[in-house]
């Protein structure tokens, strides 16, 4: 079997874009393609690789197979035996499998008669001579005849019946085929696209019939030509075996694009951070994930979101190793203690990784270390843009070069002997290293610089220091005697979302990782969110870490200067502080596990959330309380969302999940407007600051038009908005907040209405309600917090207790949450670390060590 390597680089590119077209159809022709050709035509057997190809293509999604034929359809099915998932068309397209074809009127029928006893009188007794009679055409070949004979009977026919009014002649290789009906490979290729709505097709043949059907073709479609000859097609192969190969790649492309490859799940997936990057390790130490120059940057490593051909930097033990007996699972995988560096431990292999905290702020410095005894294998193949832009590797004696990206990328390795490879597109580089116990070997991939000399420091010292930047700050935290390891871990992962140049926080560390597998609810958090960053920083303030704070109030000072009132402040920006760009889908990349689309930017940046003044509030009020002062800048924040809240609480929004249908009023915005000027006048009582007449009044109107408008007395419960009956989590602030008693019995009724409606098992959902978007999502973990907080607040703490264990128990191997969980197939969904999910572990943790 021919391997895909060997197809032409251009023809792989070519067969990897149209693998991702939305509805595929591939067609091609049977003899001299599917099958080859043979002295005997009725021997001509199609090879059995290509008809495994061909089958487990019709069975994909949204894909459809065909063979159009010369051959009579009755004949083609008996010949091929190709299954019922493959279509045949018969006769140059005038039979088909399916019936689109109308029966011969009577005028068709009389001509095809005609036909049948002319060619029967021509042919004669001449040798080798063979009619071929199908149900609307009759082919005449002279393959077996005499080339003298065969040149005659050819002249005759052509110069005869092949002028006939109503008569349509197809000349193949040695045999002319004349039909009652108009038709030809092109239509009938033309009627099986129509047909199954194919927005892109691939067709393969050899014959001078099959350049109708080349002809065809057009825009992103794929024509193949096999063997020699002068041809409409774009690509050629030289025989029927190439034709396997090609159809076998499609297969894998085409699988790959609808399903995804094998995913790793979510929650097992480690995080590298140095407070500038975000990079994800999978457990089995490949790099599958990492943007430059920043978090919010495209990708140059994105097998996450498009498998390995969309970027990974992969390490393993190399195989044929014979100290490696049960294969290339790893046997673990940690984080070592108060850092963020991740070890990836086989039986005699070590893989260390780090990002350096102390590179300079436009480099993203990545440093794996490989360490042990036996051979390691390791993959080294960037595709910055998402895989957009192609890329070379030039070996330099230091390591390798990356050329053609806008940004410097350089991977340090002396020592390591490279061998280089390119699909047509990208190139990747692979090599097999032996570490010593004396003599690690070490990888620095360096983005941003073409540097490749040393570092000053040896790597001891640089994963020491880097250690020391984590250890030292987690030392100084104040934990909880509640799961005090894993608060310790939620608190690094979060100062790992915060971004110590700019103070901006993300929500999460990725794009698009699916809220349901297979679904479209696939976003993009790679930014700092008004709300998650105040609510993210809040808890490492109540932790004992101010610095994040500071550095996220001056992000959000720096915004509002350029607002012409804080009114107008966005739910979200970019890490630097400014306005996103349109939301984007990236359309070559397959998903994480098939869940398509792939997006960039956030259609939510222009949504209205009115809830998001709250959390700033409340996020000074625990700057204040820890440093026993309020500070002016600090004031002047507050009073400036006091101010947004004051023009705009009586409006409907969007609210805290974003949804895309019209905006409602909603309990929990109105609530988180009501916090607002609630905790700006306490700040302004205890810190003796001037209070605004109208904020007293305010306070009491919110709360007035919250409790008479948001309560329902026929669900009995706070609903999700004034205007319907349907229940969410974020409704639980109606006492989480203070608003309103927790030992109110509305209160208490609501905590009993949400738990039967949005609690799973383990989990709770945001909501059951249509939200104007196809498919499902799992439930959160944020919301499965707060239902902890009301059990607590309500005198439930046995089921508090529970949940929160449920809650640690969702966490992944290294201790780290995604933003969801699904009960049923008890996997983790969204995006990964999420920001939300170790504020809500936190918090719990916090509130059961107080009780």
């Amino acid at each position: 079997m021919v391997t895909a390597e060997s197809l032409p680089a251009e023809l792989r590119r070519a067969i990897v874009q149209i693998a991702r077209t939305p509805r595929l159809l591939v067609a091609c022709d049977y003899d001299g393609t599917l099958a080859p050709i043979v002295t005997n035509p009725d021997e001509a057997r199609p090879l059995p690789e290509s008809v495994g190809a061909l089958r487990s293509l019709a069975g994909l999604h949204e894909t459809t197979t065909a063979v159009i034929s010369g051959r009579a359809l009755r004949d083609l099915a008996i010949l091929s035996r190709l299954p019922s998932e493959v279509h045949l068309v018969g006769s140059h397209g005038s039979e088909f499998d399916i019936g689109f074809v109308h029966a011969l009127d009577a005028k068709a029928r009389d001509m095809h008669r005609r036909l049948e006893r002319e060619l029967e009188e021509l042919a004669g007794e001449v040798p080798g001579v063979q009619l071929e009679v199908k149900p609307a055409s009759i082919a005449v070949h002279v393959r077996r005849a005499e080339r003298d004979a065969a040149g005659r009977i050819l002249d005759a026919i052509h110069n005869g019946p092949c002028t006939w009014d109503g008569v349509s002649t197809t000349d193949g290789k040695e045999v002319v085929e004349l039909a009652v009906v108009q038709t030809d490979k092109g239509r009938a290729l033309d009627t099986l696209r129509h047909q199954v709505g194919a927005t892109a097709a691939v067709f393969l043949g050899d014959d001078v019939t099959d350049e109708k059907a080349f002809a065809r073709l057009s825009g992103p479609d794929l024509g193949v030509k096999v063997g020699d000859g002068e041809t409409l097609a774009t690509y050629s192969v030289p025989g029927t075996e190439d034709v396997a190969t090609v159809l076998a790649f499609i297969l894998e492309e085409r699988r790959n694009w609808l399903y995804g490859e094998q995913a790793p799940p979510i929650e097992r997936l480690s995080m590298l951070a140095n407070e500038r990057s975000v990079a994800l390790v999978t457990p089995d130490a490949r790099l599958t994930w990492l943007c430059h120059p920043g978090p919010d940057a495209p990708a140059v490593f994105a097998d996450l979101l498009g498998g390995t051909g969309a970027g990974h930097f992969s390490i393993k033990p190399a195989r044929g190793d014979s100290t490696q007996r049960n294969g290339n699972l790893p046997l673990g995988q940690r984080y070592l203690p108060s850092t963020m560096t991740v070890e990836t431990r086989w039986s005699r292999l070590l893989v260390t990784d780090y990002l350096e905290p102390e590179a300079p702020s436009h480099r993203t410095d990545l440093v794996r270390v490989i360490s042990g005894s036996t051979a390691a294998s390791v993959v080294f193949a960037p595709r910055p843009e998402f895989g957009a832009v192609p890329v070379r590797l030039v070996p330099e004696e230091e390591g390798l070069r990356v050329v053609g990206t806008s940004e410097p990328i350089v991977l340090r390795a002396p020592g390591v002997q490279w061998e280089i490879t390119n699909d047509g597109l990208h190139d990747t580089a692979t090599a097999v290293v032996q570490p010593t116990p004396e003599s690690p070997v070490l990888l620095e991939l360096r983005c941003g610089t073409t540097d490749l000399g040393p570092a000053e420091l040896s790597e001891v010292d640089r994963r020491a220091r880097a250690g020391r930047y984590w250890s030292e700050w987690a030392s100084a935290l104040k934990l909880p005697n509640v799961e005090a390891e894993l608060v310790s871990r939620s608190a690094l992962t979060l100062r790992g979302l915060c971004n110590t140049d700019t103070g901006g926080v993300l929500a999460a560390a990725t794009s698009s990782l699916p809220e349901e597998i297979g679904g479209v609810r696939n976003w993009d958090y790679r930014y700092c969110w008004v709300r998650d960053a105040a609510m993210t920083v809040r808890e490492l303030v109540g932790l004992g870490s101010l610095v994040e704070a500071d550095g996220y109030l001056q992000w959000l000072h720096g915004v509002l200067s350029t607002l012409a009132g804080p009114e107008r402040l966005h739910p979200l920006y970019t890490l630097a502080g400014t306005t996103l760009g349109a939301e984007a889908v990236i359309d070559t990349l397959p998903g994480y596990a098939g869940s398509r689309p792939v997006r960039v930017g956030n259609l939510a940046n222009h949504q209205v959330q009115l809830d998001v003044f709250g959390p700033v509030v409340e996020l000074v009020c625990a700057l204040a309380e820890a440093r026993g002062d309020l500070r002016d800048q600090d004031w002047q924040m507050v009073r400036a969302m006091a101010e947004a809240v004051t023009r705009r609480w009586f409006e409907a929004d969007h609210g805290i999940w974003e949804e895309r249908h019209v905006p409602r009023h909603r309990v929990y915005s109105r609530v988180m407007c009501w916090v607002t000027i609630d905790r700006a006048i306490k700040l302004g009582e205890i810190y003796e600051r001037e209070i605004p007449v109208c904020w007293h009044e305010l306070r009491e109107t919110i709360a007035d038009d919250v409790l008479q408008n948001g309560w329902n007395d026929e669900v009995q419960a706070f609903t999700t908005a004034y205007d319907g009956t349907d229940l969410d989590a974020a409704s639980l602030f109606v006492g989480l907040s203070g608003l309103l008693d927790p030992s109110d019995e509305r209160f208490q009724s609501t905590v009993t209405a949400i738990e039967a409606e949005l609690r799973s098992g383990s989990t709770v959902y945001r909501y059951r309600r249509d939200d104007g978007l196809p498919g499902g999502e799992g439930g959160f973990h944020l919301c499965a917090a707060w239902l902890i907080e009301a059990y607590l607040l309500t005198g439930r703490r046995t089921e508090a207790e529970e949940l929160f264990e449920q809650m640690v128990d969702a966490t992944g191997p290294t201790g780290l949450l995604p933003e969801q969980y699904d009960p049923i197939a008890e996997r983790s969904l969204g995006n990964h670390p999420q920001a939300y999910s170790h504020i809500g572990l936190i918090r719990c943790a916090k509130l059961l060590a107080a009780q």
